[in-house]
């Protein structure tokens, strides 16, 4: 009985070679012809800007907290007009795992991941891309949010007027 398996098992392996030794091969021949990725394939990292054409980054470290290989690195300032931005900000593309948790934690939706596969490099140094690499000149996938005005922070519209805020409640009308 066993040698009766053995025998079918060989066989089925021998028949599955044969069947598939006849088909159309699938190789892409690479630098010719290039593989569209999916819709929601994750790649490249880019910064993005306001619909107003602000940048959109607040430096608020949520992305180099989330990153689970601490790739990503920046410095904060203010502006004079109370809005905080990056003075400088970098990604290690080596170090990357393009996992997309600096997308996720990223509250301003400055930092999209893009369909751009194509980032190899002879050397590591190069891969190394600083805020002008990588900020772009639209607003990515979001074109309409704007951050200030959807938060209602003081810079663009005063507190409690924002698109999804309520004037500030008077704390002691609630006591009893």
């Amino acid at each position: 009985m066993n040698l009766y398996q053995d025998i079918k098992a060989t066989a089925q392996a021998y028949w599955i070679t044969l069947r598939n030794m006849f088909r159309k091969p699938v190789t892409i021949q690479y630098p010719e012809q290039k593989r569209v990725p999916f819709e929601r394939y994750r790649a490249r990292i880019v910064l993005t800007r306001d619909p107003d054409g602000g940048e959109r980054c607040v430096a608020c470290y949520l992305c180099s907290a989330a990153c689970p290989v601490d790739c990503i690195s920046m410095q904060a300032a203010e502006a004079d007009d109370g809005r905080r931005y990056a003075t400088w900000f970098r990604i290690n593309f080596t170090r990357c795992i393009f996992c997309g948790m600096c997308t996720e934690a990223c509250p301003t939706r400055a930092i999209q991941m893009t369909a751009d596969y194509e980032i190899c490099r002879r050397d590591p140094l190069t891969l190394v891309y600083e805020k002008e690499d990588l900020l772009i000149d639209g607003p990515g996938k979001e074109p309409d949010y704007n951050f200030y005005r959807h938060a209602g922070i003081g810079v663009v519209t005063p507190r409690g007027q924002g698109e999804e805020e309520r004037p500030a409640a008077d704390v002691r009308s609630l006591l009893p």
